[in-house]
């Protein structure tokens, strides 16, 4: 092959690969995890603040959700249901000092458990009374304890679920052997080579004319 005809299946090749690159899927990891949640004008919210900072109104809605979901935030699973205070704290009186907060607990599905957790426990609404500067944290502390955190302050369990793990990745599924339709790359470099090699044996072959 000429050194032309060389550059050119370099081009080629190097076009090729880039173009797989570009097409193949990139997966993140997914966590298992309690996100929190504020009930604000009947749905839920995703907290920008955490529970040992955020101090909740009275009248607020806190909500919390375990669940496997991407680690974004605002894309984590919401608690099931609709944010209502009158239904926690209606019957719960208000008083100098103190605020009353609804908490609503939504453990997940059984395929948002860990494996061997068994079946999550069945989602509740309680109403917290509490000092009025009180944080989230302390809030959720004075109705679903216990709480469970790991040694930077995440929070890992609520009531005690799940006994195990704190907010581990969950790995994308591997794309060997079928996987979820992605590119081939064995079969799909072996036809740009040969694709490669056949044009280079054509222009020798003009040249040669």
């Amino acid at each position: 092959m000429t050194p032309a005809l060389r550059r050119t299946a370099a081009a080629l090749l190097a076009a090729v690969l880039a173009a797989l690159v570009t097409a193949a899927p990139a997966h993140a990891a997914d966590y298992r995890y309690w996100s929190f949640w504020k009930g604000t004008g009947g749905t839920w919210a995703y907290q920008q603040q955490g529970p040992a900072l955020y101090v909740p109104p009275d009248g607020s809605v806190d909500g919390w959700r375990f669940a496997l979901s991407p680690d974004g935030g605002r894309d984590a699973a919401r608690p099931t249901g609709t944010p209502g205070f009158a239904a926690a704290c209606g019957s719960t009186p208000a008083r100098p000092g103190r605020k009353r907060v609804a908490v609503v607990l939504d453990p997940g599905t059984p395929a948002d458990a860990p494996s061997g957790a068994g079946a999550p426990p069945a989602a509740r609404t309680a109403c917290a009374a509490v000092p009025s500067a009180a944080t989230s944290a302390e809030v959720l502390a004075a109705v679903a304890p216990p709480l469970r955190y790991d040694s930077a302050g995440m929070l890992c369990a609520i009531a005690g679920y799940p006994r195990a793990g704190c907010g581990e990745p969950v790995a994308a599924a591997s794309t060997s052997g079928g996987g979820d339709g992605g590119p081939a790359l064995g079969p799909v470099l072996g036809g740009a080579l040969v694709a490669v090699l056949a044009g280079g044996a054509y222009l020798q072959y003009r040249r040669r004319r």
